[in-house]
């Protein structure tokens, strides 16, 4: 596996990771692992938005086919958590969708449900550095804001 560690954000992104599955272990639902792992990126300094809604256009059409990406961070590096028996071609695959789709710099697949987390770890690159915004829709940062 190419090395991760030399973005500083991806290295901060694994530690975060690390973290929250030392804290849970293997057998949650995704949605409890993103959370947890959202919360602990936001509390490292790093900005994160949930759910982000990726845009396809057919012949020049937006056509509204639900792509959303779990986390991204810093506007940089795509997150998409796991909690599977193992990694499916399917899973390198929409990571990979994502990637095109967004022009990212990185995309990092966690799976939360292994016994040791950097087994369920692949890192991809992309061609980017920065998404730029024209290309996300329906952004949510985290932390939300609490309904009043």
């Amino acid at each position: 596996m190419p090395e991760v560690h030399r973005d500083p954000i991806a290295g901060e992104i694994i530690s975060a990771a690390i973290e929250v599955h030392q804290h849970f272990g293997p057998g949650l639902l995704e949605s409890t692992y993103e959370r947890a792992f959202a919360y602990e990126l936001n509390a490292r300094g790093l900005h994160v938005e949930r759910e982000v809604t990726i845009p396809v256009t057919y012949k020049g059409v937006a056509i509204d086919c639900g792509y959303r990406l779990d986390l991204l961070v810093d506007r940089a590096i795509i997150v998409e958590v796991k909690s599977v028996e193992q990694l499916a071609p399917i899973h390198e695959a929409q990571v990979m969708t994502y990637l095109r789709l967004t022009g990212a710099r990185q995309a990092l697949l966690f799976n939360f449900n292994e016994t040791t987390l950097m087994r369920g770890l692949r890192s991809y690159l992309g061609r980017g550095k920065d998404v730029p915004i024209s290309r996300l829709i329906g952004v949510r940062s985290f932390p939300e804001t609490p309904a009043t």
